[in-house]
């Protein structure tokens, strides 16, 4: 057994519903059985580089497992390895890898528990690499990160991308219109494909399956003469065959500097330009990050934290806890950034929702 006096835990990334779960279920018999200290690193790998933490108290990880956000704060701009230092207009990019070490020497942690998606889980291992005693929690709303079955978060953003098609059917229906729903997920359709399933969409359109235009048009002409509405769930990262994913923009302060979005706006302009159909477009952004986690991410995230804390106590580290088949494991970070989990085409629930009609635009 590991000795640990002094545990540091930071969330980095983009913040999701679960994290906090997190938090508890690490500080909380950290500081119950192991008598250990726990350093809550703020804003990231941002607050590792430049030395922000504070210690936290049974209190700070009290009546948290059902609060959204991070109590720690976070930031998907602060890559150690790629650090964004001066003003606006000014910008250079460092390594600044030795300083965040050195903190992590300084402030002489036995651990530190990184909990993220797939950008902290690559940072996660480099440092492991570089000797650091590190275990990531795999966090991610878009649920892309290979070596696990899901990550906390996704069940959460799912459920409001399902709520907000609920709600659009009706107005939908009510009007005679096509309603086309943007919903996040980057370069997988897991958020997309799940909220379409169980809201009902008519077209699901995803990164791993590239549309046709006219494929679309036919469906939302054909439903117009029956149900006279359809609903269009479509993911950020969604493209048509002969096409180009949408940027939105791109941040070179960011880990990934390519900002998604749009792709909503140019289905809806296309249709309603093709079809004279009446069409209205919904981006659903950031409140699929926001809010209450769902009973199962408090769940998945109070079991991570815990076999993240057993790990350490048995010096797994460079390790990644990981749902496997209903059980939670320990896999080498290596495993899980080797490559994006992304839908395959040919899964049971595409083909489930193939066989009630749905289209995915191919």
């Amino acid at each position: 057994m590991e000795i640990l006096k002094r545990i540091g835990i930071l969330t980095g990334g983009g913040d999701c519903p679960g994290l906090n779960a997190v938090i508890r279920s690490i500080a909380k018999p950290a500081m119950n059985y192991f008598n250990s200290k726990v350093i809550g690193i703020l804003d990231g790998f941002e607050g590792l580089v430049e030395g922000r933490m504070r210690e936290l108290s049974p209190l700070d990880v009290t009546g948290i497992i059902n609060v959204g956000g991070t109590i720690l704060g976070t930031s998907n701009k602060g890559n150690p390895f790629q650090y964004p230092v001066g003003g606006p207009g000014s910008v250079r990019i460092i390594d600044a890898s030795e300083q965040a070490l050195e903190n992590y020497r300084n402030w002489q942690l036995d651990v530190l528990i990184a909990i993220g998606g797939d950008g902290t889980m690559h940072i996660s291992h480099k440092f492991g690499q570089m000797g650091m005693n590190i275990i990531g929690v795999p966090k991610t709303i878009d649920n892309d990160l290979d070596a696990t079955d899901i990550t906390f978060g996704h069940d959460s953003a799912r459920l409001v991308a399902t709520e907000a098609i609920d709600r659009l059917q009706t107005t939908a229906s009510s009007h005679h219109r096509v309603m086309v729903v943007e919903t996040m997920g980057r370069y997988a359709g897991w958020i997309a494909l799940g909220a379409g399933v169980a809201g009902g969409a008519d077209v699901i359109l995803i990164p791993e399956i590239p549309f046709k235009w006219d494929k679309i048009y036919d469906s939302v002409l054909k439903r117009s003469k029956g149900a006279k509405f359809s609903i269009i769930c479509v993911a950020e990262g969604a493209k048509p065959a002969d096409g180009e994913i949408v940027v939105k923009e791109m941040d070179g302060k960011r880990t990934d500097p390519v900002r998604l979005g749009g792709i909503g706006e140019l289905v809806g302009k296309k249709i309603s330009d093709e079809t004279g159909l009446e069409t209205r477009v919904t981006v659903l952004g950031h409140v699929q990050r926001g809010g209450n986690p769902t009973p199962y991410d408090r769940i998945l995230g109070t079991r991570f934290g815990a076999i993240a804390l057993q790990s350490a106590s048995h010096g797994e580290f460079d390790v990644m806890v990981s749902l496997q088949r209903r059980e939670v494991v320990t896999v080498p970070i290596a495993d899980a950034i080797g490559k994006l989990r992304l839908v395959p085409p040919d899964s049971q629930l595409i083909m489930a929702a193939r066989s009630v009609g749905t289209s995915f635009g191919d």
